[in-house]
Order: C-alpha cells, then structure tokens, then sequence
C-alpha cells in the first residue's frame, strides 16, 4: 500500500537531480530554501552544505518560520527520497508554489560524488539548539 500511495504522490511532486541542486546551490540565492527532512540522528552524522534541519514529524509547524514566502523555492530531501516527497506534496497542500524532492535522497547526492558536512555539533530537538 506504502508503494503505491508514495507513486501517486511522486506523479505530483517535481524532483530535482542532485547536479542540479548543486548549480542551485552555487547562486547562493536568499529565495532557495534546503531543507533536510530527516530524523535527528541522521542530521547529527551529515547533511549537504547549506541545509536547515527541520524533521518531517514538525514541518507544518515549522516551516513558516523558516520559509515565509510561499514563491521561494523549496527543495526537500531525506536519505532516499520517499520521505521528501511527502514533504514536499504536504507543503504543496500549505500553498508552497516552488517546492521540490531530491531524487534518491542524500545517498544519491553522495553517489555523484557531492560534498556533504560532517556534524561537529549535534541537534537537539529539546532545545531547538546546537550543542
């Protein structure tokens, strides 16, 4: 059932390769918005340059306060792409009109060969801080 409920919202939802959220990244435009959607721990190992950690579980609450302007892009990613599209049909349903889902994830950003940071610091979802 997953499956196929994760298809009819994938025939919805735009992705994005990984190249080109690399060139996107590269214009270092205030408008385009990563957000990784993952769980903590996953976001406490690594995440791609210039990402914010929101987790899936508190994207509709959160997001306003990181993407106030429904027009700016917002690219969505998890580990391999299922879960961003979730995300990203759902903040298609908030009236997001820019938002995209990385195909595969954070693996297949790494399987091309791209950059990711290694966390010094960890996140905590108590605080909403850095530690």
């Amino acid at each position: 059932m997953f499956s196929k409920y994760l298809n009819s919202v994938k025939d919805n939802v735009a992705e994005i390769s990984a190249d080109e959220l690399a060139d996107k990244l590269k214009e270092k435009n205030e408008s385009i918005h990563l957000l990784d959607v993952r769980e903590t721990y996953e976001w406490n190992e690594e995440h791609i340059p210039n990402a914010i950690y929101i987790g899936r579980g508190c994207l509709e609450r959160d997001v306003e306060s990181i993407v106030p302007d429904p027009y700016d892009q917002v690219i969505v990613y998890c580990a391999s792409g299922k879960r961003s599209a979730l995300a990203a049909d759902t903040l298609q349903k908030m009236g997001y009109k820019n938002v995209f889902s990385l195909d595969n994830g954070i693996s297949g950003w790494k399987e091309q060969g791209k950059l990711v940071n290694v966390n010094m610091r960890m996140y905590s979802p108590l605080t909403k801080d850095y530690q």
